[in-house]
């Protein structure tokens, strides 16, 4: 069968870090044709596709929708595309004791974080050749425990990993995957998960990085073909930290 166009996929796309790799891929894409952009709200994608120099097609889904998803995939494959990039930027945060939270709440971050994900990455891999790259939006949190932010950053300790796994497995394929692996954004995420933003002390307050910042190093290491990308000094040092730690652990198991 024919594949009719190049497209680059984007999750999460109506607002925060999904919108703002929609505008950096926008200016850096060259061979692309079109920028699908997904998330559950039309108007905010409809009101970005409309500044984009590049074709965006928008499309409303919830990812955690078994029926949506099959819908989807059903769209790939009538439209037998060449993906180029697959943005995973889709996921939801919590901040609270677990014993605290709701059933909703902590399946909606499981559901949504590494199911749908997961999901997402499969359905879009056969459609993926040399060259296409594959960017798994994970986050700090994935490198140590967090309490008060438990089941959040459990899940994103998931993506971090299977990033890495996937980024091995597909590397004779020619596909790179980048885990990137921010510290706290300022972006409507934050404001969902905490409430109040005046919860956000200490280190991760130090550590809150540009949307515009985050987003430009992790094409930077995507390009570059590297497996995981850290933005700021103080997320370096403690992806060092805990990387060094592991290291020495594996040694005495």
């Amino acid at each position: 069968m024919k594949q009719n166009m190049n497209i680059a996929i984007i999750t999460g796309a109506s607002s925060g870090m999904g919108m703002e790799f929609a505008k950096q891929l926008d200016r850096n894409l060259r061979k692309t044709d079109e920028i699908w952009l997904l998330a559950r709200r039309r108007e905010p994608m409809e009101r970005l596709a409309q500044t984009m120099r590049t074709k965006a097609k928008t499309i409303v889904i919830d990812m955690t929708c078994e029926k949506e998803m099959a819908q989807f995939a059903e769209v790939l494959a009538i439209s037998n595309p060449k993906i180029t990039v697959l943005v995973n930027c889709a996921g939801v945060g919590s901040h609270g004791a677990f014993a605290e939270q709701s059933s909703e709440d902590v399946s909606a971050m499981i559901r949504l974080n590494i199911m749908a994900l997961t999901q997402m990455t499969g359905i879009c891999l056969p459609y993926m050749h040399r060259g296409s790259k594959i960017i798994q939006f994970s986050s700090g949190a994935a490198f140590v425990p967090q309490a008060a932010f438990a089941v959040y950053a459990a899940t994103k300790s998931y993506v971090y990993s299977f990033g890495r796994a996937l980024s091995k497995e597909l590397q004779g394929m020619g596909i790179t995957v980048t885990a990137v692996c921010s510290g706290p954004v300022n972006t409507p995420f934050l404001q969902h998960a905490y409430g109040d933003l005046s919860h956000i002390r200490g280190i991760k307050k130090v550590t809150m990085a540009k949307t515009e910042c985050v987003v430009a190093k992790a094409i930077a290491d995507c390009k570059m073909g590297k497996s995981v990308s850290v933005c700021g000094l103080p997320m370096k040092a403690l992806y060092v930290v805990t990387q060094s730690v592991q290291n020495v652990m594996q040694i005495f198991m």
